[in-house]
């Protein structure tokens, strides 16, 4: 390699970094003047002026249109050693045009519910976001039992274990 190859992959090298070093500088001063007109409110969030935002009618905040359907209470073994029982209630969070076609079906529910119930184990239901997990699966669970979209939430009544 001679001299002057030599230089000039300095010269490429020193070019790279002042090139990265000013693009870094210029998108922190990019990120410090956005926070800085949209904390002080010369730029709006969502791209909306003060103007237009003023001028909306408040929002409805109407009840949403369901209605809950109610379980009967399910007790179920654990799986452990010992003697342990889940004593678990629910209701359904139904869309209003469903409620009569869910209740239906609440049988078929009841199966699904003490079918997933029973297969939990003791240790899973000892965690401590043990019933934010249950209702995901028993929400999947019944909506492939009644159609999806008709049930919006399961809402834990009682969840017991004894």
């Amino acid at each position: 390699m001679t001299d002057a190859t030599a230089e000039q992959a300095e010269a490429v090298e020193k070019s790279g970094k002042a090139g990265l070093i000013v693009g870094l500088v210029l998108a922190l001063a990019g990120a410090a003047g956005g926070y800085f007109l949209t904390s002080s409110g010369l730029l709006p969030p969502g791209g909306d002026s003060h103007e237009e935002t003023a001028e909306k009618s408040p929002v409805d905040h109407a009840a949403p249109n369901v209605q809950f359907v109610d379980l009967p209470e399910v007790i179920v073994a654990v799986t452990t050693g010992s003697s342990r029982h889940l004593k678990f209630h629910a209701q359904l969070e139904v869309e209003a045009g469903y409620a009569s076609e869910v209740e239906a079906m609440k049988p078929r529910i009841v199966d699904v519910m003490n079918s997933y119930l029973r297969a939990v184990d003791l240790s899973d239901l000892e965690d401590s976001l043990a019933l934010v997990r249950i209702r995901g699966h028993l929400l999947r669970r019944i909506g492939m039992v009644v159609g999806e979209g008709r049930v919006r939430d399961v809402l834990v009544m009682e969840f017991v274990l004894n």
